[in-house]
């Protein structure tokens, strides 16, 4: 089975943020918590529910990571875009991402 992470839009603001070990929502994928197990990736399944029906976040998604050199990697490169950031200049505070991190 491939790692796997929680992502999900943060509600106020559309930010791409991901599960952490303490439940709470970071924007920072390296922070998240990764299920190596059917069962974890239960347990994240539920929680992805339950904060979207509490209106915390939108478009809730298990995603595969991969851990290269102690960094989570994305598989795919749409999350790999999300966790570094836009490619475009979305909001004060945000850059763009870095090519090196979304290239495949």
């Amino acid at each position: 089975m491939t790692d796997k992470v929680l992502t999900a839009n943060r509600l106020s603001d559309g930010i791409a943020v991901w599960l952490d070990a303490t439940g709470r929502w970071t924007e920072r994928l390296q922070d998240a918590l990764v299920a190596r197990h059917v069962e974890a990736v239960a347990s994240l399944e539920a929680i992805g529910k339950r904060d979207f029906v509490d209106n915390r976040v939108v478009d809730v998604a298990v995603v595969d990571v991969q851990e290269i050199n102690g960094q989570l990697w994305p598989v795919r490169l749409r999350e790999r875009i999300r966790a570094q950031g836009p490619t475009m200049h979305y909001a004060a505070g945000y850059g763009t991402a870095d090519p090196a991190f979304i290239a495949v």
